[in-house]
């Protein structure tokens, strides 16, 4: 009988299924759709952001859901976020270069260990364009308002966008730019903003009647030289000049050994404390640097010849990481680990600063490794001990038109102020988000975030976070949590996609769970630890926010199992049915069925085989004794 099937629906047209309406006694009776159980809906998907989260999301997207609307929308005039719009002196990865890579598109021939921010925006760049998600990208298009509809369950975006006018205009020049604003919808949306991107300048009386050149390192722009040939070219003329630089944070201890050479006399004033990392150094890195590379480290031609073998790379890669993955236990407090570390980090700078010993006294800190942001900053110590350098610990109560005023009566006069101070870290967006019931993303992040494993936020539905609130790494590399969030949500949006979901959005139950759960790790962490962090959101005790509960791996293992249970979900219907979760079943048949000739026996090309055990030998084999 089954064979007469197969013969009767190789030559019988493909009848068109009617929806059919079962007998009920319910005022809106529930309706099929006619589709196929794996057809996939229509789905539009904006992306905001294009760094290193906003390009992955658009390769993966692209690459794994079909019939999908994309757009990425990027503030700027290029692919790379921070990596784009950072321009400051000794601007660097503070990880490894050969870690600091997707781990699909090996980069073989980095410049250096730390590799410098042109190259890594290069990268970037270069992944833009192999991957082809360049025609996807909408540039200098920036989001100012954000509201999702209940009745529609889709998000209306309020973009902003350049436009042109020449001197027709009456504006008198060849070209001048304005903004308009037009609006999209989408039914998901995937920030990739980051956390690290609103630069702020410090709360110092007079910062504006300073009549030098005052500089902020998020906005490096010193009005001399083209900023586009690079930091180099803007400070030609700075050999003579007095330079200060406020801060101590990881912009300040890249910038300060990057100019201390190029100018007269350079002032770095601190106010507080901070280590100053130990290089991870694997034993093929220095077979290679035939030392510790105490200072960045820079690959010889020899180095990078040998990375082309494929062997050699896979072990030096793995190394790497390996070692980066194991430093998650200096994270716990009290562990053997920790105390090493900090014993072995006080030596270190301390040997560093012998020629300004007392230094030490002022920037080695009372908390323990890690409980901020710790960078490598080679060269930094080295550079304060240099004899055209100040290290000013005296408290800053002014910027005068001719310099800086601190709480000793000490003015000191300067010609360039740089201000590395820092990001707002308040998780307050520039633009209003209004969620459901009217609830905006700035109102549900106070008095701090809550979220869903960082990712989802009850009340938005269908908005998403790549690197949101919790989401960064006190050990390891924040790639693999990028590519395996980009991962999570592309599996949400094939989910949305399968299941004909309308809107999905984590319950409250799971939302109050997962914050309790942030309480209760934390506390046995050193990021806990009285001091001024961005992981607490700029205070020195707080709620951590910035750090993901546990290590790198931890969050891969965590990702890689979706728990649908702890969404709640709306689902499309067809005109006038009653909702059914179970109508994304449709008409009880197949793509490929449905179109008559696609492949029907596809399970058998990739049959999963169980181990088994070998035959037993024939007896009738057996050797004659």
């Amino acid at each position: 009988m089954s064979s007469f099937f197969g013969f009767f629906s190789r030559y019988c047209k493909a009848a068109t299924t009617q929806p059919h309406t079962p007998t009920s006694t319910v005022e809106t009776p529930f309706e099929y759709s006619d589709r196929s159980v794996d057809e996939p809906r229509p789905i539009k998907v904006a992306v905001i952001g294009a760094g290193y989260s906003g390009l992955l999301a658009a390769i993966r997207l692209s690459q794994r859901v079909r019939n999908v609307d994309l757009t990425v929308y990027e503030a700027s005039d290029g692919v790379g976020g921070t990596w784009h719009l950072n321009q400051y002196p000794g601007l660097a990865c503070d990880i490894p270069s050969h870690a600091y890579q997707f781990t699909f598109e090996s980069k073989r021939d980095w410049s250096a260990y730390y590799a410098p921010g042109p190259e890594i925006r290069q990268y970037l760049e270069g992944i833009a364009e192999r991957y082809n998600v360049l025609p996807y990208i909408e540039f200098r298009h920036r989001l100012v308002h954000a509201r999702f509809s209940v009745p529609s369950s889709k998000w209306t975006l309020m973009m902003q966008r350049p436009v042109s006018t020449d001197a027709s205009s009456g504006t008198g020049l060849a070209e001048q730019t304005a903004m308009e604003d037009f609006e999209v919808e989408a039914d998901v949306v995937l920030t990739g903003i980051g956390v690290l991107n609103r630069w702020s300048w410090p709360d110092i009386a007079g910062l504006q009647d300073f009549k030098g050149n005052i500089i902020h390192s998020a906005q490096w722009d010193t009005g001399e030289g083209d900023v586009s040939l690079g930091w180099e070219d803007t400070v030609k003329t700075w050999g003579d000049k007095k330079v200060a630089v406020i801060g101590v944070g990881a912009s300040a201890l890249q910038i300060v050994p990057a100019l201390q050479p190029k100018v007269g006399k350079l002032f770095n004033y601190v106010r507080g404390k901070t280590w100053i990392g130990v290089p991870f150094v694997g034993n093929m890195l220095a077979a290679l640097s035939k030392s510790s590379p105490d200072k960045n480290y820079h690959f010889t031609e020899e180095d990078k010849a040998k990375f082309q073998d494929d062997e050699f790379y896979r072990q030096f890669r793995r190394e790497l990481e390996d070692e980066l993955n194991s430093a998650h236990k200096f994270t716990i407090n009290n562990t053997e680990e920790s105390k090493q570390g900090r014993e072995l980090f006080e030596r270190i700078m301390r040997q560093k600063l012998e020629k300004r010993p007392w230094i030490a006294d002022y920037i080695i800190p009372d908390f323990p490794v890690g409980a901020r942001r710790l960078t490598p900053a080679p060269g930094y110590l080295e550079a304060v001990c240099e004899d055209n350098v100040e290290f000013k610990t005296t408290p800053i109560t002014r910027i005068t038109p001719t310099g800086i005023e601190t709480s000793d009566g000490q003015h000191q006069e300067l010609d360039v102020i740089i201000c590395a101070t820092g990001f707002d870290v308040s998780f307050q967006l520039p633009f209003p988000v209004i969620g459901r019931n009217n609830l905006t993303l700035n109102e549900a992040n106070t008095p701090h975030p809550r979220t869903y494993l960082s990712m989802a936020t009850a009340g938005f539905p269908n908005w998403l976070h790549l690197l949101g609130p919790n989401s960064g790494v006190g050990a390891g590399s924040l790639l693999i949590m990028i590519e395996k969030m980009t991962d999570y949500a592309v599996e949400v949006v094939l989910k949305m996609q399968r299941e004909n979901i309308k809107s999905m959005e984590p319950t409250k139950e799971a939302v109050d769970e997962f914050d309790e759960y942030l309480d209760a790790y934390f506390t046995r962490t050193v990021f806990s630890a009285k001091c001024k962090s961005w992981y607490k959101m700029g205070k020195e005790e707080g709620r951590i926010v910035g750090m993901w509960p546990g290590s790198p791996l931890h969050a891969v293992k965590t990702f890689s199992h979706p728990r649908w249970e702890d969404y709640k979900y709306t689902y499309h219907t067809p005109s006038g049915s009653r909702a059914n979760r179970f109508a994304f079943l449709g008409n009880g048949e197949t793509y490929n069925e449905r179109i008559g000739n696609g492949d029907l026996a596809w399970y058998l090309r990739d049959v999963d085989y169980p181990p088994r055990l070998p035959d037993p030998p024939d007896p009738a084999e057996a050797p004659i004794s």
